[in-house]
């Protein structure tokens, strides 16, 4: 019998590129102001991989989701100085790095701010302190998706945002390709769809319905037993808790991805492949090449001709796919 072995890989957009991860490697191919494509390309070994005992439900979602965000700032840096290389030089190239390292802090403050605690101070001008529970988180997840999308809508109207979006659909396409097994080449990439139901943008869409949920319980308990509860006391009961909740939306994710033929499983996936019509875009052939340069830096030479030769098949990692827009603005 011939068994064919199934690679997984995941990957976001970066500044003019696309970076991708494979089993053994990451790579980072950008597209220069001349027109040439540099890849870098770095070995890789998960910390789930490494450490099997992380490798549980819940905390493996937690696990990976850090782990990407590392990768993602890495990537992002590195698209951000052959940037800056092209128009500045080196002096503004190590500029770079101390000012992308202020801006991702500022960006998570910021981040946190707006789409953590502010949807939870207008809840509490809105509601009562002794608000049921449910209904306070309730309308709290509401103010939040309001103003991720209010705030993803804004910056897809900015020409280098619009370009981020375009690479983040030429990863979805390359990827596409890669599991339906076709020759990897734009011109069979760029016949998919943008949207995957396994991208980090519904990945997100699980945190925000999952943190109402998770959040009313913890709630609720506090209020049985201590009564009504403050602004200061629900930030201090609900950030411990963010790393759970996106180790069980890592879950949830995975399970629907698995189950995508099932109705019920494409219901909870629809939140968030209507997210990436914003977060998408279509790209042109030269994104494609771009995207489908990193795909095979990242895979290395053995498994390409292992890929071609038929005895491998492709999937994507939950929630790796990600769209970096701080340092891109």
């Amino acid at each position: 019998m011939n068994h064919r072995k199934t690679i997984t890989v995941g990957g976001q957009a970066v500044i003019e590129g696309v970076m991708m991860r494979a089993p053994y490697a990451i790579a980072t191919a950008v597209r220069r102001a001349n027109g040439e494509i540099v890849v870098k390309t770095e070995p890789f070994q998960s910390k789930l991989e490494k450490y099997k005992f992380l490798n549980i439900p819940i905390v493996r979602g937690a696990v990976a989701l850090i782990e990407m965000l590392i990768i993602g700032t890495q990537s992002l840096q590195y698209s951000a100085d052959v940037m800056m290389e092209d128009t500045e030089g080196q002096a503004a190239k190590k500029k770079s790095k101390i000012s992308l390292i202020l801006t991702t802090v500022v960006a998570l403050g910021i981040g946190i701010g707006i789409f953590f605690v502010g949807p939870l101070f207008i809840s509490t001008k809105v509601l009562p302190l002794d608000a049921n529970a449910w209904q306070f988180n309730l309308i709290s997840g509401l103010f939040r998706t309001v103003m991720f999308l209010a705030y993803l809508i804004a910056i897809s109207f900015m020409s280098d945002i619009k370009r981020l979006f375009q690479y983040h659909g030429a990863e979805h396409q390359s990827i596409y390709a890669f599991e339906d097994r076709k020759e990897l080449l734009p011109a069979n990439a760029i016949t998919y769809t943008t949207l995957h139901p396994r991208c980090g943008t519904s990945f997100l869409m699980f945190v925000m319905i999952t943190s109402v949920l998770c959040f009313a319980v913890i709630d609720s308990f506090y209020m049985m037993a201590n009564g009504p509860i403050t602004l200061g006391m629900r930030l201090a009961l609900h950030l411990p808790f963010i790393p759970v909740i996106a180790g069980v939306s890592y879950e949830l994710i995975k399970l629907s991805g698995k189950y995508y033929q099932f109705p019920l499983a494409r219901i909870f996936m629809y939140p968030g492949l209507w997210l990436q019509k914003i977060t998408t875009k279509k790209p042109d052939e030269k994104q494609l090449e771009v995207a489908i340069a990193a795909l095979k830096a990242a895979l290395g030479e053995d498994l390409v001709r292992e890929y071609n030769e038929g005895r491998i098949s492709g999937s994507m990692s939950v929630h790796e796919c990600r769209v970096e827009t701080s340092s891109a603005e």
